[in-house]
């Protein structure tokens, strides 16, 4: 395989990487038949060159403002442009945001900004290559109306951009497909794998989650969002599951990822608030089981609760008393819950979480 074109096979593979749109795996087994020697020197050899052209491809397309500017052309020409001017409006506030709570515990964000656009993908989903480049797609609104929620699945992607994982992925699957080459398989099958293997470990999804809820509550979201979205997305697979086929088969499972962030949630309030089933607790005491409302389900919409309670023990306005103002509950300078219909009213849930907090 001559450089050029094991450059290109590389440039191609990088380009398909993007981290929350799989594509169809290879085959990982070696063929039946045992390597000879000659094979197993060939695949060693070729791999060692893949390497060092793997190496300075992402070094291109991942470190370099040229190289990144082109990866960014390659995938709007691949992926199409959404020009909506709400939504590219939405997206460049949601993105300031992050960008100012990514700094506050990874001050690297500013030196290596994000370049950022809304594809035409009808699909749910968002993604982040090398050279932090990000892409959107417009599938993601139609189930995704919340801002706060929007930015949850941001904050997740960025998460993998600051720590890597895109060319972390890209080495990983290189090594294991020169290993699958050692033990018998073509090695010119090696630059076909890093097309189409993606090899974004659980570990590091659980790291972007992790980096998400920090992000968010740095940027001055609501953090019970980060459990709300995995919520909802659960709330309308029921009824779409086709919408969410390809992101569900890649991602871990949502209960796991909405209560890993529940359980989040009660550590950001020192313990004191938690939710089971859609019924918030203060200090063990009952305070309320939000209503659906607003294109939320009940479960969805108490996540919310919870997170404005969690942020309210956090930043210390637990001790001041719990008032109303209008039909919104408010502990201190934070808004705990808007009632609406459903619910019992402000005065009543302002009062008994005065005695409870």
């Amino acid at each position: 395989m001559n450089n050029r074109l094991l450059k290109r096979q590389i440039l191609t593979g990088l380009t398909a990487l993007c981290l929350s749109l799989p594509l169809p795996y290879l085959p990982s087994t070696a063929p039946t038949a045992e390597a000879d020697a000659a094979s197993v020197i060939g695949a060693v050899i070729s791999g060692a060159a893949a390497h060092s052209q793997l190496n300075s491809t992402i070094h291109k397309y991942n470190d370099t403002e040229q190289g990144r500017n082109e990866m960014l052309q390659q995938l709007k020409q691949k992926y199409g442009v959404n020009y909506d001017s709400y939504l590219n409006q939405q997206l460049t506030r949601i993105m300031t945001n992050l960008t100012r709570g990514i700094g506050a515990v990874d001050p690297s964000v500013y030196q290596k900004p994000y370049n950022y656009f809304i594809n035409n993908d009808q699909s749910f989903n968002a993604f982040c290559t090398l050279g932090h480049n990000l892409s959107v797609n417009t599938g993601l609104y139609s189930v995704l109306k919340n801002e706060d929620e929007i930015a949850v699945v941001l904050a997740h992607e960025l998460g993998h951009g600051q720590k890597d994982h895109p060319a972390k992925g890209a080495r990983r699957s290189l090594n294991m497909q020169i290993l699958g080459a050692a033990t018998g398989s073509q090695a010119g099958m090696v630059m076909a794998a890093v097309v189409n293997n993606r090899h974004i470990t659980k570990p590091m999804e659980r790291e972007a989650d992790a980096l998400a809820f920090d992000y968010i509550s740095h940027a001055g979201y609501n953090p019970g969002a980060c459990a709300a979205v995995w919520q909802r997305v659960m709330d309308r697979s029921k009824s779409q599951p086709s919408s969410f086929q390809q992101f569900l088969s890649d991602h871990p499972a949502n209960d796991d990822r909405r209560d890993a962030y529940a359980k989040r949630l009660n550590q950001y309030s020192n313990g004191h608030v938690t939710n089971h089933d859609g019924v918030i607790k203060v200090n063990t005491s009952v305070f309320c089981t939000p209503a659906a409302a607003n294109g939320m389900s009940a479960k969805e919409r108490a996540y919310f609760v919870m997170g404005n309670l969690s942020a309210a023990y956090h930043n210390g306005h637990n001790q001041r008393a719990a008032y109303t103002d209008g039909n919104t509950v408010m502990l201190g300078q934070q808004p705990i819950i808007t009632c609406t219909s459903g619910d019992e009213s402000a005065t009543v849930l302002a009062e008994r979480l005065n005695k409870i907090k």
